[in-house]
């Protein structure tokens, strides 16, 4: 789900543990978000965004792709 997510955090060479503490948060709370377990406040999400370089709008968009793809297919 969070796939950019992680393509653009290794791109940048930080690990899980780095980008946390530079987001304010707990590295087990980037592994959820990566895994799609679990979606970020607007804070949080443009805070990754300004470090990663993303669209803060991303953590969003998906989320709302797959209720839309899982209602059709219901």
């Amino acid at each position: 789900m969070r796939n950019l997510m992680k393509v653009e955090r290794v791109k940048k060479e930080l690990s899980q543990q780095i980008l946390a503490e530079k987001v304010g948060i707990s590295r087990e709370y980037i592994s959820m978000i990566e895994n799609g377990e679990r979606t970020p406040s607007v804070l949080i999400a443009k805070k990754i965004s300004r470090i990663l370089e993303i669209e803060w709008t991303y953590f969003f968009e998906n989320k709302s792709n797959e209720m839309t793809h899982k209602t059709k297919g219901a």
